[in-house]
């Protein structure tokens, strides 16, 4: 557990909100979304627009806009927004947040970061940490490590409008077990030690860096459209974090949290099996929804009591799928920050 070392923040609340209190008339927020880090991943983009998304849901589309970081600063005092919202990665330098918290202070707007790449950066996080009224962190581990107050736990989610996909019956599956990400190490050695149960079975493991393990790996990337289609046609989809570390040195942070393709592909309605190395997965789904495994014997088991078994299945995607829809979608963490901001007294 880190150390707090910094006092907390006097609350503050906007200039709007403010004089909302006085005359006692209900307030209209804005927010103003700013991300897109030079080196921002096609993955971070998708998770912006995600967010968009569930502001708008919360507060209306007319009262939601986006700009590239790099911007954020000389918009602000043109739109006038009383929360700007950082979203995605704190470790390039060229990414300047501290210029966007200072044009915020002057119209008094809330400052809120989500970081949404924790805890892979953490020896990083001082290039925010300081600057923002509010931090939220994508990882329930990593999230004690700031040394500072106003730090929350919020993970990733899945989008309504771009991974919902209704249910359908089980029909034609050929593929039995398929993933699709980047072949991390972590990935690989899994992955390696399945292969027993896995060459019986008809797979599809794609994503860079798989294709020298052979039949049934490819290197291609999956476009989001490409991967719905996908999990409409597999039995099985494989959950399996991920161990690229850029700047986790210090604390050698060990990820706790499920990261968003968890939340995605369950509104896509795929049935998952998860690669279970803690209990983090349950406080998100129950293993009726998604099934753990650990090891072989583990992987083994489930797949002989699902992948024949067609409503097996179905009822477990039914029920993750309903899940995700009631408690993990964007609009229900946008829903949380607004909760959290109200409670710290920093919006009304």
């Amino acid at each position: 557990m880190a150390v707090k070392t910094n006092a907390k923040p006097k609350a503050r609340k906007s200039k709007e909100v403010e004089r909302s209190l006085n005359e006692g008339v209900a307030v209209q927020h804005r927010v103003l979304v700013c991300s897109g880090g030079r080196f921002e991943s096609q993955a971070n983009a998708q998770v912006r627009e995600s967010v968009m998304d569930g502001w708008a849901e919360c507060l209306g589309e007319e009262n939601v806009a986006s700009v590239h970081i790099s911007g954020a600063a000389a918009s602000i005092q043109y739109l006038k927004p009383t929360i700007v919202f950082a979203i995605g990665s704190y470790l390039p330098e060229s990414t300047y947040f501290g210029e966007v918290c200072r044009e915020a202070r002057k119209i008094g707007a809330v400052t809120v970061f989500w970081a949404t790449e924790d805890p892979y950066e953490q020896d990083a996080h001082y290039r925010i940490s300081n600057d923002f009224d509010v931090v939220f962190s994508c990882d329930h581990w990593g999230h004690n490590f700031y040394q500072r107050e106003r730090v929350y736990h919020l993970p990733l989610a899945a989008s309504r409008k771009l991974h919902y996909v209704p249910l359908t019956a089980e029909g034609d599956r050929p593929i039995d077990v398929l993933f699709c990400g980047v072949a991390f190490t972590s990935r690989k050695d899994v992955v390696a030690s399945l292969m027993p149960v896995l060459s019986q079975l008809n797979i599809k493991i794609i994503g860079p860096g798989w294709g020298e393990f052979g039949t049934g790996f490819s290197d291609a990337r999956i476009e989001k459209d490409q991967l719905i289609e996908l999990y409409r046609r597999s039995k099985m989809v494989l959950n399996l974090g991920r161990s690229l570390h850029f700047e986790n040195n210090r604390y050698v942070i060990t990820p706790s949290t499920p990261g968003p393709r968890t939340f995605e592909a369950a509104a896509a309605g795929a049935f998952q099996v998860f690669h279970e190395d803690t209990y983090e997965m349950r406080r998100y789904f129950t293993t009726e929804e998604i099934p753990p495994f650990s090891n072989l014997v583990d992987f083994e088991r489930v797949v002989e009591k699902y992948i024949k078994d067609d409503a097996a299945r179905y009822r477990a995607s039914r029920l993750a799928q309903e899940r995700t829809l009631a408690e993990h979608t964007y609009g229900n963490r946008i829903r949380s920050v607004i909760e959290k901001l109200q409670s710290e007294g920093l919006l009304a």
